[in-house]
């Protein structure tokens, strides 16, 4: 009866460590796939904060349709082709000179309207053919 009762209590104690070791399994795989969770968004974090940088100092496309640039600067003056691109080339330039992106940006404000604009022309050392320049300004942005 004594082996009996301790076969029941052997029995019971190895369903109770067959439980717990079950348990421990779990727990380990729940911990294991937490790391794993955190890991990943800390990595999608790092590579957020690493990128978003680096695509923000990308060169923006600037190859875009010029007429749609004409309305995007809202211009209200009478879109003639060879005088934007022209206007435009000087900021195409300017920006190549110094590689900041502002500054082409900046450029085109006002539809060519702005210092950053006669600052370009200075820059590029056309300021023989400003006169030209502002006649096209006064064309195609009439305000």
């Amino acid at each position: 009866m004594r082996i009996m009762q301790l076969e029941r209590h052997s029995d019971a104690s190895g369903d109770v460590d067959s439980a717990a070791g079950s348990h421990r399994k779990a727990h380990q795989k729940q911990q294991a796939i937490a790391k794993m969770c955190s890991r990943n968004i800390k990595i999608s974090v790092v590579l957020f904060l690493v990128l978003i940088p680096i695509l923000t100092a990308l060169p923006h496309n600037h190859n875009l349709s010029k007429r749609s640039n004409f309305f995007d600067l809202e211009c209200k003056g009478i879109f003639n082709k060879t005088m934007f691109f022209r206007l435009d080339r000087i900021c195409e330039d300017c920006y190549q000179l110094f590689r900041e992106t502002s500054i082409h940006r900046l450029c085109k404000q006002d539809c060519f309207g702005s210092p950053f604009f006669n600052a370009c022309v200075e820059a590029l050392q056309l300021h023989e053919d400003m006169d030209k320049y502002n006649e096209w300004r006064d064309t195609l942005g009439r305000k």
